[in-house]
């Protein structure tokens, strides 16, 4: 089993001056822990105009920044919106390929099409299209980090014959992963070869069965690129404390301000009549989800099903679950809109690297 973080860049109104500096700087801070810890993932997403929610509009900035601070945990984008309007393809392969080299080769490319009109009407980008120019975008990367010179005729872009650079150091390109948030996703992902990067909260069996289909899939894939990712990832939640009962309080109050963020946004299905989106997307767990829906161990503490959030024993029983149905990785939200204290994040995160983590390594 792996380990990430995972930064959304959750900002609290009011935005005066310093807030969005903290929240950055916070997160970098975290990054270093994590590097320390052993933790083996630091993903960044790409959103914009999405107020409170996420203001992490560059996050190849982010990630170079992590790389210059850290040695050994990966840097991941969680995703590259590959949307042209947004993000040219050959940029985009540029921008990759450098952040490979300045990590020493750490790079993990996460891909996705937005899901919210706030974003995709910002630029004025046509959904119905966004599915197509993700898979556009998926196949010619890997060809703009491998081959000397590339040729391209596409519906979303073209270009004469070219070399780009500079090429990535990782041979012959970097990891590939997709953002999942709806069913079906994760088949899109198996037939490329790509790499399921689970953004939305998913119950153990929703969870199983996307992951059974995947592995299933993936076997006989037609790759895009010259790396086979597989590989099975799910966002969390992580707020780890010593005692159950405290855990509870401060982990559901994030889990609770991340929700309130997320019901804010104005997502693509419902503002635009398209059938190319077909959830409302990345809604988070409710809080009060009882015994009788569950039967895990922080269902006393009102913890939904499968969340990381309690004792080091209740978490230890979810990731316990989720290493049973297949998934190969969890991604922790560590706080939303700064609801818990800097010294409090950090607390979490080593007593999780201390107590838990150790269960789930192969060297264990």
């Amino acid at each position: 089993m792996k380990f990430g973080i995972f930064f959304e860049m959750s900002t609290p109104r009011p935005f005066g001056e310093g807030v969005e500096a903290a929240v950055f700087h916070h997160a970098l801070e975290q990054a270093r822990v994590a590097d320390e810890l052993g933790f083996d993932w630091v993903w960044a997403v790409e959103h914009h105009f999405l107020e409170e929610y996420s203001h992490c509009s560059a996050p190849e900035v982010v990630l170079a920044a992590v790389a210059a601070q850290t040695d050994h945990i990966r840097v991941g984008h969680g995703a590259v919106v590959c949307v042209p309007e947004m993000n040219h393809p050959i940029r985009v392969a540029e921008r990759c390929a450098t952040l490979d080299i300045v990590s020493n080769g750490r790079l993990e490319v996460g891909t996705a099409r937005s899901s919210t009109w706030t974003e995709l009407g910002g630029f004025q980008a046509d959904p119905d299209e966004t599915k197509k120019t993700w898979d556009e975008f998926v196949r010619v990367l890997p060809k703009m980090w491998s081959d000397e010179h590339v040729a391209w005729e596409g519906s979303c872009f073209s270009m004469p014959e070219r070399n780009v650079l500079p090429k990535p150091l990782q041979k012959p390109h970097p990891p590939m992963w997709v953002t999942v948030t709806s069913p079906g996703t994760e088949c899109d992902a198996a037939d490329r070869g790509l790499g399921c990067l689970g953004v939305a909260a998913a119950g153990y069996a929703e969870q199983e069965r996307r992951t059974a289909m995947y592995f299933r899939r993936i076997e006989q894939c037609d790759p895009v690129g010259g790396v086979v990712t597989r590989e099975v990832t799910t966002l969390n939640f992580l707020f780890c404390h010593e005692a159950a009962a405290t855990a509870a309080q401060v982990g559901m109050g994030m889990v609770g301000a991340f929700g309130l963020a997320n019901s804010h946004l104005l997502w693509t299905r419902e503002a635009y009549p398209t059938r190319a989106y077909q959830s409302l997307g990345n809604l988070a767990p409710g809080a009060g989800r009882g015994r009788g829906a569950g039967g895990g161990p922080g269902d006393a503490y009102g913890i939904p099903e499968g969340i990381c959030v309690g004792d080091p024993d209740i978490i230890g029983a979810a990731i316990e679950r989720w290493e049973s149905i297949g998934v190969t990785g969890i991604n922790f939200l560590l706080n939303a809109t700064e609801v818990v204290p800097q010294a409090q994040v950090l607390d979490s995160l080593r007593l999780f690297a201390r107590e838990v983590m150790p269960r789930f390594r192969s060297d264990r």
